[in-house]
């Protein structure tokens, strides 16, 4: 349940949690980091905790019922009124590097919390994961969940958006998920990201679990479902036939875990002399086949 505290300047509602709304003080601790759908001074962050973690579900729905290309001024907007009328005696920010691992703790007062975190942000963004290929014919992705990223995979990572409010990132013309996370619990919120996936994948998927989030953001791009293949193997084999490479032997195409596991990347051969002589790159280990059970899951 949630209270609401008041309403900002342009008039919506301001959510608050009933159980913090309950308590002497409220501290609040999150990662920042670049958003999946929307650019902005503050984006996933302290101030997007104020306004839709503590806001539950409501303040989420009051957040995106203006969409994407709002966000960032009503996040801000809605926070506002919150930390004016909520003790918080301090917050935490959370900057992590590219391996997820904690590099920075930002220790902020309540009043601190809106000046300093566009300087975190862009911190965190320089730290963000990312693929280190402009361009690829084919990106597999092992698994795909809402523990790796809200959109499943991380939008930034693969250079592919549900929303027109921002852009970047590597240019793939197609991906293949393989499966969901077992930690996902059947939200495979972001499949509609993919061109491809499997039917083990799809036999995961829970539609409860997985359509909440697209009616909140009001954006269904991220829950339609691609193309269903048997096994691991059809899908690669659907995702290399159809990208459009002439040669197929010449396939640029590079395998991840997760959006979020990226120290380790498979890359096709005709990959090999970009790695060479790319600085962030090193080689791991010799060229080898692709190997699959009898389904033809990758073993």
């Amino acid at each position: 349940e949630t209270l609401v505290l008041g309403r900002t300047p342009e008039g919506l509602p301001v959510h608050l949690d009933a159980f913090a709304a309950a308590a002497d003080a409220v501290v609040f601790v999150n990662a920042i980091k670049p958003h999946v759908a929307f650019r902005g001074p503050r984006e996933s962050g302290l101030m997007k905790m104020v306004a839709i973690g503590l806001g539950k579900q409501r303040g989420a729905d009051v957040c995106h019922e203006h969409g994407f290309g709002r966000m960032a001024d009503v996040i801000l907007s809605l926070g506002r009124v919150t930390l004016g009328r909520v003790d918080v005696p301090f917050a935490v920010g959370v900057v992590e590097n590219a391996y997820g691992e904690v590099c920075e703790l930002a220790v902020l007062r309540g009043r601190e919390i809106e000046p300093a975190e566009p300087a975190l942000l862009e911190r965190a963004r320089a730290l963000a994961p990312r693929l280190f290929f402009d361009e690829l014919d084919v990106l597999v992705v092992d698994e795909i969940g809402k523990d790796v990223s809200g959109t499943g995979m991380d939008t930034n990572v693969i250079g592919r958006y549900h929303t027109p409010f921002l852009d970047g990132g590597p240019t793939i013309a197609r991906i293949a998920v393989l499966d969901l996370t077992a930690k996902s619990e059947g939200n495979a919120n972001g499949i509609g990201l993919a061109d491809f996936t499997t039917e083990r994948a799809y036999r995961k998927v829970r539609f409860e679990h997985t359509y909440p989030n697209a009616l909140t953001t009001t954006v269904p791009t991220t829950v339609k479902i691609p193309m269903v293949l048997a096994s691991d193997r059809l899908a690669i084999q659907a995702a290399i036939k159809t990208c459009g490479a002439p040669d197929k032997r010449r396939v640029r195409l590079a395998r991840i875990r997760n959006t979020k596991t990226l120290d380790v990347v498979h890359v096709s051969e005709a990959l090999a002399d970009e790695v060479e002589r790319h600085p962030s790159l090193r080689r791991a280990g010799p060229a080898h086949e692709l190997a699959f059970d009898a389904h033809g899951d990758l073993a």
